[in-house]
């Protein structure tokens, strides 16, 4: 059946299937391309009559992720410059006021869309949640940092984005004053930083960071990989002549400069800047009520697949301590806690923790409002993956099957119906089920249906780094 729902813009079309009504690529702001490339997001132009909502709109320029990951991730592409869009999931369009979910998809802040099967809001809409999902510009087209353009222009989609839900989401059940704002790995990052937005202030009343820190970098260093673009290209490094350039062929020169990067053994890519206006150089101190965690072995997805931690000998462990200045006394308390990991084992728990865990802890360490944290530890038997980066996704949205590629066959729903009520519960009440973060640390722990909270899990290792 079909729904039709007003927005300022002009009136949209829906579908509703089992009282579950879905509105589909609805523009939040104009095409980033043209007059508006490489600017801040301009507002979406009014139209007349009904416009379809039935379909996932377009999806920002990107590419593929590199094998093995292709296998594991899909990331689908839709054509077309509307890709400024973001999509519906409401049990009751326009009545009531129910809790709203915005979701933020990751990749690196070069992958990702919100038209993945594993991102369908029907679950929550069915638990009477409004899911939101968006698309916003990525890469060099959102992130690159140019002289005579603005800095963090996705992030600045993603504010407009919620804009829109503040402004229209009431047409569609959800309450403005009720908003969760979710996202995972490049998602949470961008929503840490979010949260200490002055442009964002009001926009939403909650946020879950999901193996995503908050993490941001100068403008000199962010301008690291346009002028390495720049370079291949051989043209300057600025938006004008980048402006100038094939589509196709940005993507081109991004891709060779940027792929083989990741997010545990680092390489080139692209960042969220401190730009001193959107994201301030001296952030206050968030005050939203915050669910945030971890998976338990996040760098798999990066070292498992492609047999990178088969190839990590104790020399290449040797030498990565000795690059990143570990402390002897770190290394051998993860080698003593581990005495059967190979070389890539260790080096990889090591990253997950510096890199995600611990920069997690001292978030939740240093807040005022409410935190609740957690951890995902169920392991997949595919591939080796374990408890990897990413993992937890199916879970929270309810969408096992969609999963199946990271999961396997067989996941545990029970499993996912306790996760996914947790996220519920947060976006509706503010608690997710256990207690918040206090002196004894508490942590829920998802692996199965029976786990619960474990107080100050491997915080020796954690105080290893201090």
């Amino acid at each position: 059946m079909d729904l039709i729902a007003t927005t300022r813009q002009g009136k949209v079309r829906g579908r509703s299937h089992e009282g579950i009504a879905a509105f589909l690529g609805i523009p939040y702001a104009a095409p980033p391309f043209g007059a508006h490339r490489f600017r801040a997001p301009a507002p979406a132009e009014p139209w007349a009559g009904v416009r379809d909502a039935l379909e996932y709109g377009p999806t920002a320029p990107k590419r593929p992720y590199r094998p093995p990951l292709d296998r594991l991730i899909p990331d689908p592409s839709v054509p077309g410059d509307d890709c400024l869009n973001l999509n519906v999931w409401t049990p009751s369009a326009g009545e009531g006021r129910l809790p709203v979910m915005v979701w933020i998809h990751g990749g690196s802040l070069r992958n990702g869309s919100a038209s993945l099967p594993l991102y369908d809001g029907g679950a929550f809409a069915r638990d009477g949640v409004v899911l939101v999902s968006l698309n916003y510009r990525l890469g060099v087209e959102g992130f690159g940092v140019f002289p005579d353009a603005p800095d963090n222009r996705g992030l600045l989609d993603q504010i407009a984005a919620l804009t829109w839900v503040r402004d229209n989401i009431a047409a569609f059940g959800g309450d403005p004053a009720n908003v969760t704002v979710c996202g995972e790995s490049a998602g949470a990052i961008s929503i840490a930083a979010l949260m200490t937005s002055p442009a964002a202030a009001g926009l939403f009343h909650r946020a879950i960071l999901q193996s995503g820190p908050p993490h941001t970098t100068s403008r000199r260093a962010g301008a690291k990989t346009v002028r390495a673009m720049a370079r291949r290209l051989r043209i300057p490094a600025t938006a004008a002549a980048f402006a100038a350039v094939d589509r196709e062929l940005l993507l081109d020169a991004q891709a060779a400069v940027v792929d083989g990067s990741d997010p545990v053994r680092g390489g080139p890519g692209f960042h969220i800047v401190t730009d001193g206006d959107v994201v301030p150089a001296v952030p206050p101190l968030p005050e939203a009520d915050l669910l945030l965690g971890c998976n338990r072995e996040e760098y798999r997805l990066w070292f498992v697949p492609g047999g990178t931690v088969d190839r990590i000998s104790r020399l290449t462990l040797r030498l990565a301590l000795l690059k990143f200045r570990v402390p002897q006394r770190v290394a051998r308390l993860y080698r003593a806690t581990r005495p059967d990991a190979v070389p890539g084992e260790i080096l990889g728990e090591m990253a997950t923790d510096l890199l995600l865990r611990g920069p997690l802890n001292r978030l939740a360490d240093s807040r005022p409002a409410r935190t609740f944290v957690y951890e995902f530890r169920w392991r997949s038997p595919v591939m080796g993956l374990g408890a990897c980066h990413a993992l937890e996704l199916g879970f929270v949205f309810d969408t096992l099957p969609a999963a199946e590629d990271l999961t396997g066959p067989g996941a545990p729903q029970p499993l996912a119906d306790a996760m996914h009520r947790a996220w519920v519960d947060f976006a509706t009440t503010g608690r997710p089920g256990w207690s918040e973060w206090n002196a004894e640390r508490p942590v829920m722990v998802f692996d199965h249906p029976a786990a619960g909270p474990v107080l100050a899990p491997r915080d020796e290792e954690l105080r290893a780094w201090l």
